[in-house]
């Protein structure tokens, strides 16, 4: 079928009910944002184990923030350089930076090159790659995977790709743990290697029309960087995000990361059978208290078979729809022009508030990690029924 006859979206109330509109490179496209952030993640539980072995663990919380600073490096320029460049050559780019800043991590934890301190190599690692992928998602999430679609499919387009790498965040780690038990920490940095890999492949696999630049384009921008009229959201949004980054600072199994990915699963079903046509404040709310309620039932049991089951599914269920909700409040927030800014922002939003969470449990909150996520929840929570939204329904612009 031809892309000018798919079938266009159908809307309910809040939420774009799915379609068959997909093609191939669509599918390919959302298939490498799964793989790029598998490759992200599969390092979240395994980095703070390789350094407590060097026991070289003063800077763990550096080394896992450090990743949130390197997002925003690139963003700034993001708009010159596919102006400058064919966008899908910038983004395949990126993806290469990844691929080598991993192949020297994997020098380093198989004794190929000499470390003087290996949180000090951490440290550059992780920044590095929150500067690269931060950019190869800027790229392919604002401006490719918008390219490939109709104007009509777009909005379903980005609803649908932002749910793959949903899926990369609880498959990575649950990956990384299975291959680091068997087969030790190089097996896993090169299974790294190998995701960033596949996902060029499937990126070089899609035919892109070439697009004219625009004329006096600026080197500096917030143009396919951040959206300033979204900055409550992003706020918001933060603040959820950290909660998760603070439980990953916590010992969990595959078991935890595999049931996680199953309360994606019933967040992406619950949007289409049971929130069509609720109440706009409905997901955000049920996904804050179900938060709250994991939160207290790892804290307060001492059941292995509740710890390991039914708090991963909340929490999946959770930050799954949440950030489906947020990601349509950022895309309504903008206006003209401004989807692909929209996309960005809400990724920032995503990545810097798991780094900020990483970073805290691993140093300030460390002690208090579940107490002080469900005070994070309870603040989100207020700030989103009596702030956020009242605002945004005031500013949306579609």
């Amino acid at each position: 079928m031809k892309r000018n006859q798919k079938k266009r979206i159908v809307y309910t109330q809040n939420t774009p009910v799915h379609v068959k509109l997909w093609h191939h490179d669509f599918w390919r496209l959302a298939i490498a944002n799964m793989l790029l952030t598998m490759s992200v993640y599969m390092l979240i539980p395994i980095l703070p184990l390789w350094l407590q072995q060097h026991e070289d663990t003063e800077l763990t919380a550096l080394a896992m923030g450090a990743y949130g600073i390197g997002l925003f490096v690139m963003g700034p320029i993001c708009n010159y350089l596919v102006q400058r460049y064919r966008r899908n050559h910038v983004c395949l780019f990126a993806v290469l930076l990844m691929l080598i800043c991993l192949s020297v991590f994997y020098l380093f934890v198989s004794g190929k090159l000499p470390l003087f301190r290996c949180a000090i190599a951490a440290v550059g690692l992780r920044f590095c790659l929150g500067m690269t992928f931060g950019l190869a998602q800027m790229v392919l999430m604002s401006t490719l995977i918008i390219d490939i679609c109709e104007s009509f499919q777009r909005t379903e387009a980005n609803h649908s790709a932002s749910w793959f790498g949903r899926f990369g965040i609880s498959l990575g780690p649950a990956v990384a743990l299975i291959i680091w038990h068997y087969f030790g920490i190089e097996v896993m940095v090169l299974s790294c290697c190998v995701t960033c890999l596949f996902a060029m492949l499937l990126i070089r696999l899609v035919d892109f029309p070439f697009k004219a630049p625009e004329e006096n384009v600026r080197m500096f921008s917030l143009d396919r960087f951040f959206l300033p009229d979204g900055w409550l959201l992003f706020i918001n949004l933060l603040l959820v995000t950290t909660i998760a980054g603070l439980l990953f600072t916590t010992p969990l199994s595959y078991m935890f990361y595999s049931m996680m990915m199953g309360g994606f699963l019933l967040a992406l079903l619950s949007e289409k059978f049971v929130f069509p046509n609720a109440d706009l404040k409905s997901e955000t709310v049920c996904g804050l208290i179900l938060i709250v309620a994991a939160l207290l039932m790892v804290n307060q049991s001492q059941t292995i078979m509740v710890n390991q089951f039914i708090p991963p599914v909340f929490i999946g269920f959770g930050i799954g729809i949440i950030g489906s909700r947020f990601l349509l409040f950022f895309i309504k927030l903008s206006r003209h022009c401004q989807r692909g800014t929209s996309q960005s922002t809400f990724f920032l939003a995503w990545e810097l508030g798991i780094s900020m969470g990483l970073f805290l449990g691993y140093s300030y909150l460390s002690s208090r990690i579940y107490s002080s996520g469900i005070i994070l929840a309870f603040v989100a929570l207020l700030m989103y029924v009596f702030v956020t939204h009242p605002w945004y329904m005031r500013n949306k612009n579609r």
